[in-house]
């Protein structure tokens, strides 16, 4: 694609945010010294700076080694901000993707009262870099949330991560206790997950019973072969020291020195989730996570989670984390997605 062709896509695409006037737009000229790592942070096709236009409200445009943010005052130094930031972790060997360019962004919309700029923010999430190291890629927390999130993994045996669908509550458990498990601190991994469709009904289902809760446990067996080849996945799980099951499959063990997930817990009832943190054995670390919002069982039957939620708040040993549209790190729309569905539970309300 040629250059004047892409530049006019990218501004078609940023057209979609109202421009500011003529007389506000001004230009910061930006220098990046190594154009190897400049091609990076464009992007195939410039698609890097067409996001951050899109998202900003400003325009990009290339000359040489030099990048010329164009627009406002506010959306100019936010870009040039984010552009910084981004090649910075470009020099440290890191890559960037979408999800990396939405989180920079976000790092400078908190909402809270006095927030220190996205200079300092950017810096201050820099220095205190979390990366889980796994056999098949580096995991970092991409957000505050995250990062806090993931420091209680380490640090409690008793977590909760409470959130929307798409903040990685679940994902970076998964990639601590497969950390945990490569680096001999667990003997196994326990995931699990409550199969609430089922019921009485799978057994009408075709197969075995592995066949028949597979569907349910999916996305468990997804994040496992993010972070560990396949090979070696079906292996751990041979020798048992994966394991992925349905809550009901947990009654009456003792889970001692592993790493147990408890997924989708709202779905749990008070009674499956006193049991399941009942299974916390020595030398083990648990992490519950779940979406209040995604409630599926009957009408009438409360859910575990809040339950647990209130009871154990002030128990010693037991983290809670919670996490906001803000905090989701799949396709940007989800987050405006579950900020319109909050805003229309609170108008109900």
């Amino acid at each position: 694609m040629h250059e004047p062709f892409a530049k006019e896509i990218r501004l078609g695409i940023s057209a979609l945010t109202p421009p500011p006037r003529p007389e506000d737009l001004h230009e910061t000229l930006l220098e990046f010294p190594d154009n190897r790592l400049l091609i990076d942070l464009c992007g195939e096709f410039d698609r890097n700076l067409a996001q951050i236009e899109h998202q900003l409200g400003v325009h990009i445009l290339r000359r040489g080694n030099h990048l010329a943010v164009v627009g406002g005052a506010e959306g100019r130094g936010r870009a040039a901000a984010v552009l910084q930031t981004l090649y910075g972790r470009l020099e440290t060997g890191r890559a960037i993707d979408a999800g990396e360019i939405d989180a920079a962004i976000r790092m400078g919309e908190t909402g809270v009262p006095n927030p220190p700029s996205l200079d300092e923010q950017l810096e201050m999430f820099a220095a205190g870099r979390m990366e889980i190291r796994t056999r098949k890629k580096q995991v970092e927390p991409r957000t505050e949330a995250q990062k806090a999130y993931v420091k209680n993994l380490f640090q409690n045996e008793l977590a909760f991560g409470i959130g929307p669908a798409g903040t990685g509550k679940t994902y970076l458990a998964v990639a601590v206790g497969v950390t945990m498990l490569i680096g001999g601190h667990v003997d196994r991994i326990v995931l699990s997950r409550p199969a609430v469709e089922a019921g009485e009904r799978l057994g009408f289902l075709p197969g075995d019973m592995k066949e028949k809760v597979d569907p349910y446990m999916q996305p468990l067996y997804d994040a496992l072969n993010d972070f560990l080849p396949a090979k070696q996945v079906q292996k751990l799980m041979e020798e048992k020291r994966i394991e992925i099951a349905p809550l009901a499959f947990m009654r009456g063990r003792t889970l001692a020195n592993a790493f147990v997930v408890l997924d989708e817990a709202q779905n749990a009832t008070t009674m499956q989730m006193k049991m399941f943190l009942t299974r916390l054995g020595e030398g083990s670390r648990m992490v519950i996570t779940g979406d209040r919002t995604q409630v599926d069982l009957p009408k009438g039957v409360f859910s575990g989670l809040t339950d647990a939620e209130r009871i154990l708040n002030e128990v010693k040993g037991v983290s809670f984390n919670y996490f906001t549209a803000k905090d989701v790190v799949r396709h940007p729309l989800v987050a405006r997605i579950i900020e319109a569905y909050d805003r229309d539970d609170g108008a109900a309300g």
